[in-house]
């Protein structure tokens, strides 16, 4: 810290896993105090002795000042920034638990991708149910693989929120030598693309596990983009948020590194493996299991025709083989690239 700066915002991290404690270094390594909290007694202590999360980071170093602990209010007393990262199936349940713990003026982001498993939820209307509208609120989204994260690599990422300061007050803890941290404004386009693009990497997985070729790669990249483009018109996104980092970015990532748990499920699946031992073989949560089922949902309400999202749903659900699934959308009529309705 520079000699009469202002001592740097606290900041609570809640969730212990690969993405979350490769933020909660990111921001330490910024000179921020943080407490990352997590549930798992020994990942937690093995973070706060050792400086290293064993299970889902091993091998990589974190900052000694980073601290750690299994006590929701410890991580959160003083705090005046939350950034929550745990998966979409436990983001409602973690806002209850701070929620009474939440300093006053503390504003909260998340950095959780999908939908809110059951209803179909957009994340932030789930947040401003349970905190409050007066609490700023802001996602966190776009390509970054958290082991990449962890080790200093470059990196972009987007915040949007509705509140322009607390926007730039979640970047600026993010942003640093090697992270670039955006800010934008259209928070229900910014968290589909994040939600969405988990789906089509499936898609992309399963094409290059059945060894089809980079141009089939491309053309599922590219298609799945225009149907994320469709769904996001529906749903009063704006198109520029899906063609940056929040869309297009971390569709193209998620689709093609192999460090994405869900292409690592398409691969999987296009080698013959069952959705079963896939999902035991990666060893983490697999947003697309679900978020396919509420993408899907959000299509039907809007109307939306979405041929890609819609076979991999039914892939995911064993309604359809992975080499069925590859039929089906050959088999479409020919037409337009971009017909006159954009929801066509």
């Amino acid at each position: 810290m520079e000699p009469n700066a202002a001592p740097k915002p606290a900041v609570a991290v809640l969730g212990a896993g690969s993405w979350g404690t490769a933020l909660a270094a990111l921001i330490a390594r910024h000179g921020h105090p943080v407490v990352l909290w997590g549930r798992n007694r020994e990942i937690v202590a093995a973070i706060d002795r050792d400086h290293e999360n064993p299970r889902y980071l091993p091998g990589l170093e974190l900052p000694p000042t980073l601290r750690a602990t299994g006590d929701l209010a410890e991580a959160l007393a003083g705090a005046e920034l939350v950034l929550v990262v745990v998966p979409s199936h436990a983001f409602a349940e973690t806002l209850h638990a701070l929620a009474p713990h939440r300093p006053a003026g503390a504003g909260v982001a998340w950095a959780t991708k999908g939908f809110e498993p059951g209803s179909g939820r957009f994340l932030h209307e789930v947040a401003a149910e349970v905190l409050g509208d007066d609490v700023p609120l802001a996602v966190v989204t776009g390509p970054s693989f958290a082991k990449e994260v962890a080790a200093g690599l470059p990196t972009a990422l987007t915040v949007h929120s509705d509140d322009a300061a607390h926007a730039h007050r979640v970047a600026a803890a993010l942003h640093g030598p090697a992270f670039r941290a955006y800010t934008g404004d259209d928070m229900r386009g910014a968290e589909l693309g994040g939600a969405m693009k988990n789906v089509l990497a499936v898609a992309t997985g399963v094409a290059d596990g059945m060894q089809l070729g980079l141009n089939a790669r491309a053309g599922l990249i590219t298609r799945g983009l225009n149907e994320m483009m469709r769904l996001n018109h529906a749903i009063g996104g704006r198109s520029e948020t899906l063609m940056g980092l929040a869309g297009l970015g971390d569709l193209v990532l998620t689709c093609t590194g192999d460090l994405s748990r869900n292409r690592r499920l398409g691969l999987a699946l296009g080698r013959g493996q069952s959705i079963d031992e896939a999902v035991a073989q990666i060893g983490q949560v697999v947003e697309s299991v679900q978020t396919a089922d509420e993408v899907m949902r959000l299509a039907d309400r809007f109307g939306v025709e979405l041929p890609i999202a819609s076979a991999v749903q039914a892939v995911l659900h064993g309604r359809l083989t992975p080499a069925d699934g590859l039929r089906q959308l050959l088999a479409r009529e020919q037409k337009a690239e971009y017909p006159r309705d954009p929801l066509c």
